[in-house]
């Protein structure tokens, strides 16, 4: 009779690896993508809705950002914004620019190409896009398959906003990623 090693969370396989959480990185190596891109005003954090099926109703709230709270945030006055991303492990590090999920090594290879430190929060939204557009496996970004949130300063309160569908769509016409919505008469 066979051992199975990979049916218990804290059953350690012979190797010394706990395989449950190598199945969770491989799950998240094959979800939809999300990027992070620290600039010098923000963060910009831009998700992969996933739709599955035409017929499916959309959801009208964030699939893959969340404010957890306003006293989750911090703004540290020494080193200013910073983004961090943590893996199933427990392991985390701090990055200028991040990306995870489908195609993560082409997304983290055009932020190498294109990144660079004194980045505006626009700029970084223009980066994202761009990453997110050549990375997904749809020919054009709408409302529908994309979420962008900013984390900011306003008026000395460091503040978190998703993008309005609207706004969003507008942003991806002027980014020339996505045709302008035709308005039926």
């Amino acid at each position: 009779m066979s051992q199975r090693y990979d049916s218990f969370t804290t059953i350690f396989s012979p190797e010394g690896r706990l395989y449950q959480v190598e199945y969770a990185m491989e799950a998240i190596g094959n979800a939809s993508s999300a990027i992070g891109i620290l600039s010098k005003d923000g963060v910009v954090l831009v998700g992969e809705r996933k739709v599955t099926s035409k017929l499916l109703q959309t959801s009208t709230s964030s699939e893959k950002m969340y404010k957890i709270d306003d006293h989750v945030a911090c703004w540290d006055k020494h080193y200013g914004f910073q983004l961090y991303m943590s893996d199933p492990s427990g392991n985390y590090r701090g990055w200028k620019a991040a990306t995870i999920g489908a195609n993560n090594q082409a997304a983290l290879s055009i932020l190498k190409q294109d990144y660079k430190d004194d980045i505006t929060r626009g700029e970084a939204v223009q980066l994202a896009l761009k990453v997110l557009s050549k990375t997904m496996d749809s020919t054009s970004l709408t409302s529908e398959k994309v979420e962008l949130a900013e984390v900011f300063l306003s008026n000395g309160k460091v503040k978190y906003q998703a993008c309005s569908p609207d706004t969003l769509n507008k942003i991806l016409v002027n980014a020339g990623l996505t045709q302008p919505a035709i308005k039926e008469s």
